[in-house]
């Protein structure tokens, strides 16, 4: 017998998954692949990257526990799709405004790169979290519980 779609938790599967994304993607090209910054700049090398380590941890929980949920969902055949989805792209979205007011311009803990203008940069970031933002917002709006996962 079908059960009842999980409406909130297909959303906050989806948003967990998109912070840790969002975090992996960031660690792995601007941290690691690029050298642009570290999570914590205003230090040495060294608590630079012991703060990278830490930020990574914790997107990986991020992660995990998003897909945890999901695979509940799945279980319970209660999953949301359009709200996992668009869960995912307000969590990613959301996470990278965050982290380009507040991380870097309220409490200045790293830039997104550092010797160049950072206008561009900021532009970029911070456009990129609007849209994924309202696109994730759209689809949240317009998932509808009939068009739950049946298996």
């Amino acid at each position: 017998m079908p059960r009842p779609p999980l409406v909130a938790r297909s959303t906050l599967s989806g948003v967990l998954a998109g912070v840790g994304l969002v975090a992996f993607v960031d660690e792995t090209v601007f941290h690691q692949l690029l050298h642009w910054h570290h999570f914590y700049d205003r230090s040495t090398s060294d608590a630079g990257l012991v703060s990278d380590g830490l930020f990574h941890a914790l997107g990986f929980v991020a992660v995990v526990t998003g897909l945890f949920l999901l695979a509940d969902l799945h279980r319970r055949s209660g999953l949301v799709v359009g709200r996992w989805v668009g869960g995912l792209l307000l969590g990613a979205g959301g996470f990278q405004l965050y982290d380009g007011l507040v991380q870097h311009k309220v409490f200045g803990l790293h830039q997104i790169r550092y010797g160049v203008p950072l206008l561009p940069y900021d532009v970029t970031w911070d456009g990129v979290a609007v849209v994924l933002l309202v696109a994730g917002a759209v689809l949240t709006r317009r998932a509808r519980p009939a068009r739950a996962a049946s298996s």
